[in-house]
């Protein structure tokens, strides 16, 4: 058995719940934030067997869309004057973790 963390862009959170739902899998959802962005996301907790694993992530692959966005920075240098620089910025998609599970108990 495996445990899967997926931190998912919270853009994609509902298609890929749904998704891995009608597939049969379970999944138990924490909403986070990211470091640089301060952005949404959804960490989803699942247990997976072995052979299974393959198809979850190829799930998440399917429905986690990477796509580019303009967000303003500011320069970490205090010039005095508060400009924020538009930078091109790539979100979304998944970062998966996959543990090996040593012993599973549901009570």
């Amino acid at each position: 058995m495996k445990l899967l963390i997926a931190i998912i862009n919270s853009d994609d959170a509902h298609k890929v719940t749904d998704e891995i739902t009608k597939a049969g899998f379970y999944a138990t959802k924490l909403s986070t934030t990211g470091g640089f962005l301060r952005a949404g996301n959804l960490t989803l907790l699942m247990g997976v067997d072995d052979e299974k694993v393959d198809e979850l992530l190829e799930l998440l692959r399917k429905n986690c869309s990477k796509r580019e966005e303009i967000t303003p920075v500011i320069p970490a240098y205090d010039t005095g004057v508060m400009n924020a620089i538009p930078v091109k910025i790539t979100v979304g998609g998944a970062t998966v973790f996959v543990l090996d599970v040593d012993q599973f108990h549901k009570m």
